[in-house]
Formats: structure tokens, C-alpha cells, sequence
């Protein structure tokens, strides 16, 4: 592809992305379609991954932590069901590129990071971008946020071996938790829970691979 400037060539890029790597693999909601056309991937990745943001597969962002490939990412946000007015806490921010979709389809967004060096860049970057709705804070994501609880949707963008319990206490009756879960064989699963009045109701959605909880 021949990029004729800055601008119109990551347009093209993400309007690439979109059709090739994410409409092609079934995601069909069209506000997740828009937000992952409005949010500048390139600008959520270290200068030497620069050439390869747009690509079909996860890259490096330091510290031992990756940003998402772009079809989990939207496949994700598609699961959570987001009408626009709910309150979502993310575990996990890292570079901020899916709290900066989430910001585009939700009232609210906080992410919390364990990552000192991440956290750091991504409040300047976020911050630069002008995502108003978004709220991030340092810390154990395994606690959340529990002073601006409850949640209407819990993302963790890192795998758990078992449902935090904390975060679950978070969660707003009918909210919703989405998170990879790691089996007792070392695979990991998409899991979607719904919290009801008798528990919890659990649907399983895809395999991934995501970095652990800590």
C-alpha cells in the first residue's frame, strides 16, 4: 500500500483493519466498528513496532505487556454489549488503546495498571488525546476501584486463574464481567459473566492468550 500522508495513510490502514482482520471475523456492531475507526492504534505503540501497528497479531509495549490484536480487541468490546451510558472498569489498561475504545462506547471508563512505566504513558497519551471520560489510576487491579463502584461492565485484560472475587463485589446486579480465564491445562478462555439475583450465569466464548494478573 502507498501512503500518501501521515493522516489519510493510517486512515487507510484502519479502514483495512477493519474490513480484513475484524468485519471479516463476524464482528458486525457498528459502534464498535466506528470507535475502532476513530482510535489512532499507531499512537499506542512503541516507535520500533511503528510499521506493524495495523497488523494482525499482538505486539510488545514493554515491561513484559502487549497491546491486544485489533480483532480481540473489538470482539471484546462487541461482548460487553454497550449501549453508551454504563460505567466500565478495565483491569489491565497498559498502553490505554482498549480503555480508549471502551471511552467511545460507554459513559465512563476507569482503568486501573500495576505497571508504573505503562501507567505513566498512558495517562500523558490519553490525556494528549483528549479521552475526557476516561479515569486511570496505578495500582492492584485486583482490587479495582471500589469508591467509584458499582461497575454496569468489568473488563480484565489480563488473565485470571479463578473470578476476583473483590472485582466481582464491584460489579453492579445484571453487570456484566468479561475476562480470559486460564484452565487447569494451561489454556486460557473468553469468559462472559452475567451476575443474577441466584449467582452468576457464565458463557464461554474463544480461546486467548493474554498475560497474566498479577
Amino acid at each position: 500500500m502507498t501512503l500518501h500522508g501521515p493522516d489519510e495513510g493510517w486512515a487507510a490502514l484502519r479502514h483495512l483493519m477493519i474490513e480484513t482482520q475484524i468485519k471479516a471475523r463476524g464482528v458486525s456492531d457498528p459502534r464498535v466498528l466506528a470507535a475502532m475507526g476513530r482510535v489512532p492504534r499507531e499512537r499506542f505503540v512503541p516507535a520500533n513496532g511503528l510499521n506493524e501497528a495495523y497488523e494482525d497479531h499482538p505486539l510488545p509495549i514493554g515491561q513484559g505487556q502487549t497491546i491486544s490484536q485489533p480483532f480481540i480487541v473489538a470482539y471484546m468490546a462487541q461482548a460487553l454489549g454497550l449501549g453508551g451510558q454504563e460505567r466500565i472498569l478495565e483491569v489491565g489498561t497498559g498502553c490505554g488503546y482498549m480503555a480508549a475504545v471502551l471511552s467511545l462506547l460507554a459513559k465512563e471508563v476507569y482503568g486501573v495498571e500495576l505497571e508504573p512505566v505503562l501507567h505513566r504513558r498512558s495517562l500523558a497519551l490519553l490525556a494528549e488525546l483528549g479521552y475526557a471520560n476516561l479515569h486511570l489510576r496505578y495500582g492492584d487491579g485486583r482490587e479495582g476501584w471500589p469508591e467509584e463502584a458499582p461497575f454496569d461492565a468489568i473488563l480484565l485484560s489480563c488473565a485470571a486463574e479463578r473470578i476476583p472475587a473483590g472485582l466481582w463485589k464491584q460489579l453492579r446486579a445484571g453487570g456484566r464481567m468479561l475476562l480470559p480465564l486460564a484452565t487447569p491445562q494451561g489454556h486460557q478462555r473468553l469468559v462472559l459473566l452475567t451476575k443474577t439475583p441466584l449467582g452468576r450465569e457464565m458463557k464461554e466464548l474463544i480461546g486467548v492468550v493474554f498475560v497474566p494478573l498479577r
